[in-house]
């Protein structure tokens, strides 16, 4: 038997995070996040395979993904990224003004939400590209 699979057996493999018996927060074969945490390298593999699920997502959801702006795919991407793939499908008349063309209306559908109103700035500035695709992708 290798070492990896020694250490699974041993350890176990849990792909959520755990208290371990000592009640530290752990996740993976062992990975104590209360004391070792991620390296800056796990976070951006982390986050790249989220964006990576994002944009698969998107990209079937909205027939004209690819031919969208690359700030309104960035927009939305930022969107899809805070609410999961369940909260973004609660968008129900944002997504139906996307897929008929009409960004005004789902730049409006997107700031009439409890999201827009917990995080005004980062919705105002996903809002704002969706309806003007131009616009700087930096916070105020």
């Amino acid at each position: 038997m290798n070492i990896r699979d020694e250490l699974i057996q041993d350890e176990g493999l849990e792909l959520k995070p755990y208290a371990d018996s000592t009640g530290n927060l752990t996740i993976g074969v062992g990975r104590n996040l209360d004391g070792r945490g991620i390296t800056h390298q796990e976070a951006m593999y982390l986050l790249d395979n989220d964006i990576a699920e994002c944009l698969h997502h998107l990209g079937n959801l909205f027939h004209g993904w690819l031919s969208y702006s690359t700030d309104r795919r960035n927009a939305l991407t930022n969107m899809r990224f805070n609410l999961g793939p369940y909260g973004f499908m609660g968008f129900k008349k944002m997504i139906s003004a996307i897929r008929a063309g009409k960004w005004q209306e789902a730049a409006d559908e997107c700031l009439d939400s409890g999201a827009a109103r917990m995080l005004p700035g980062r919705y105002g500035r996903i809002a704002a590209r969706l309806k003007d695709s131009d616009l700087p992708t930096s916070p105020e």
